[in-house]
């Protein structure tokens, strides 16, 4: 790899600010692997940067042949999870576990639908083809999706169709079929209502008045956004913020980290960090842009739309801009699945724009 490209560099800045953020988070501070979040994201660090190693060291036209096969792997995990799978505290079904090991088949999926959608719409012009082809990539999503839903996961579910259209858009999708998908997505989604849990339909309500339970499914957004204002232009300091040092701030370790940088480095943190993430996906855009083979387009794509819209959705979230849908942040959240798949994303996207930079 060219150890100078810029995209390397920056994922490891991010990485770094990841373990400064959690340690802030940790309610315990000492060498316990138990409630100390840095030191248990550092262990998985070594699995993911070793992974990342792996995956960048293969060459990426190997995917290709792996596709469909990798894909399908992962989606008999996604229904492994349903039958055998742990839950947790909130009866969620998402872990598959081996032993103290457990890792979310979920967050893989992002990965493997690209690289099978990517092998899926490479050999077509999307121009000439018709509402079949759109089926099948669309089937490609749903099917995921669908499991997911049902662990049930409804942030995780719903990004994997923004992915495929981001990957629609580069392989030159005609607009009108843009126009007849946003049309059709605006009819279907009002049935989506009867299908959520109650505790995602009081998200929903939330969203529109969070003062509607402000003790309840409102106090996440409400301490958020209170962590958020109060770092005003240069926060409160490292370990500082009341927010988040008090227990105030639930999750603050996954969905609400933006809000302890927030709390803690202000405005100009928060844009510095903001301005990290649009290189990446800038970055990741121009890789794209100068792929010369539509299987590498494709992909490189579909893994920036997966980061970028992790991004958007969790810092509009946080804000109170969208509703709670539990989408963690690159590199900074905690979790080693997460980290671990946002690791080999930017493998494969290094993986081509090394290849395709001779």
């Amino acid at each position: 790899m060219r150890k100078r490209d810029p995209l390397f560099w920056t994922v490891l800045l991010l990485c770094f600010l990841g373990l400064l953020s959690l340690y802030s988070a940790s309610p315990d501070r000492s060498f316990s692997l138990r409630g100390n979040f840095a030191l248990r994201q550092c262990l998985w660090m070594i699995v993911a940067f070793s992974l990342f190693w792996v995956t960048f060291s293969v060459d990426y036209k190997k995917f290709y042949d792996l596709a469909y096969l990798l894909y399908g792997m992962n989606v008999l995990l996604l229904v492994l999870v349903l039958l055998l799978g742990r839950a947790t505290r909130l009866g969620a079904q998402r872990w598959l576990g081996v032993g103290p090991f457990a890792f979310q088949p979920s967050e893989f999926i992002k990965i493997t639908l690209v690289l099978a959608a990517a092998r899926f719409l490479s050999g077509k012009d999307l121009h000439a083809c018709g509402w079949r082809t759109l089926l099948g990539a669309f089937l490609l999503a749903a099917f995921p999706a669908l499991l997911i839903l049902k662990e049930p996961h409804l942030g995780t579910s719903l990004i994997l169709f923004p992915i495929l259209l981001g990957m629609l858009y580069a392989a030159n999708l005609r607009r009108d079929f843009f126009l007849w998908i946003l049309f059709m997505a605006l009819i279907v989604s009002p049935l989506g209502w009867f299908i959520l849990k109650e505790y995602q339909k009081n998200r929903l309500l939330i969203f529109i008045n969070p003062n509607l339970d402000p003790l309840g499914a409102g106090y996440s957004v409400i301490q958020s956004r209170i962590s958020l204002g109060s770092g005003w232009l240069f926060g409160k300091g490292y370990l500082s913020g009341t927010q988040s040092q008090l227990n105030f701030l639930p999750e603050r370790h996954t969905d609400f980290i933006f809000s302890v940088i927030g709390e803690e480095w202000g405005f100009l943190g928060t844009s510095f960090l903001i301005f990290l993430y649009l290189f990446l996906v800038k970055r990741g855009l121009a890789i794209a842009a100068r792929a010369r083979e539509a299987f590498a387009q494709l992909v490189v794509a579909g893994l920036t739309t997966l980061l970028a819209g992790h991004i958007f959705v969790n810092i509009a979230m946080t804000m109170g801009f969208l509703p709670v849908v539990g989408l963690p942040l690159p590199f900074l959240s905690y979790g080693g699945s997460w980290l671990t798949s946002c690791l080999i994303s930017v493998a494969l996207i290094l993986n081509v724009g090394t290849e395709h930079s001779r």
